[in-house]
């Protein structure tokens, strides 16, 4: 069976407007809508149209998190996938675990293809699909804007500084998804109750016997200082001295 492995993860909603908790001491989740990360949403979706084609025979979802998770995975469900894995851990886990993680899902289901969002919206680290690969030793597609798979090679359209790039790798292999791969579909309520019956499986990460990463702390949140009050000019004049003014020419 040709399998595709997605990933995804929970983050404040792209729509909420972020809050640092009073403290200091990270961001505020209390009362908060939580979602999938938008790029890992990208992911799911390509994965899924990759399937709708024939390409593929299951659509699996995987997430490292606490069980408050299950929720962006039953969101999975309703979109489309077949199967969800919660590798459950109530502590923060670094980048180089969840690679590792992965990896322990990966060697059990044996994809020919993971999906990952290029980057989480909530730390932005960009990291986690080049780990997976350089762990699984496969081949990896970073910032796909165009997925097509013929045969065992796949064809990558990638988004760089310069424009876009053309490449060929070789399945098994991870790519991840950029904002411009596909528009998510719209999940229906029909469709979410049909989640619940769908299988979701619950793996506790200490089961995983992985060795942590160094540790990350966290020491202080602070949100961006307000933007200055912007002056209104009369002419150009005006604005070239208002710009002398604050140094900027």
């Amino acid at each position: 069976m040709k399998k595709i492995l997605v990933g995804l993860k929970r983050v404040v909603d792209y729509n909420v407007r972020v809050r640092v908790k009073s403290d200091g001491s990270g961001i505020e989740t209390d009362g908060v809508k939580m979602s999938i990360n938008p790029f890992d949403e990208i992911a799911l979706e390509e994965a899924l149209r990759i399937k709708e084609k024939g390409a593929a025979d299951e659509v699996i979802v995987v997430s490292i998190g606490s069980a408050d998770a299950q929720q962006q995975l039953r969101t999975g469900l309703a979109m489309g996938a077949d199967r969800a894995i919660l590798i459950e851990t109530d502590v923060s886990v670094d980048t180089l675990s969840c690679a590792r993680a992965l990896l322990e899902i990966v060697n059990r289901e044996d994809p020919f293809l993971v999906i990952l969002g290029k980057q989480a919206i909530d730390d932005d680290n960009i990291q986690t699909g080049q780990m997976l690969a350089t762990l699984w030793d496969r081949p990896q597609a970073s910032f796909a804007s165009q997925l097509d798979i013929d045969g065992d090679i796949l064809h990558v359209v990638r988004e760089i500084d310069i424009g876009l790039e053309k490449i060929e790798v070789d399945l098994p292999a991870v790519a991840t998804a950029d904002l411009r791969l596909n528009e998510p579909r719209y999940v229906k309520l029909p469709d979410i109750m049909k989640a619940k019956k769908k299988p979701l499986d619950t793996l506790p990460f200490s089961d995983l016997a992985i060795e942590p990463g160094p540790e990350i702390k966290h020491v202080l949140f602070e949100p961006p200082s307000e933007r200055e009050r912007g002056i209104m000019v009369d002419d150009v004049q005006g604005l070239v001295a208002a710009l002398k003014d604050k140094g900027l020419v």
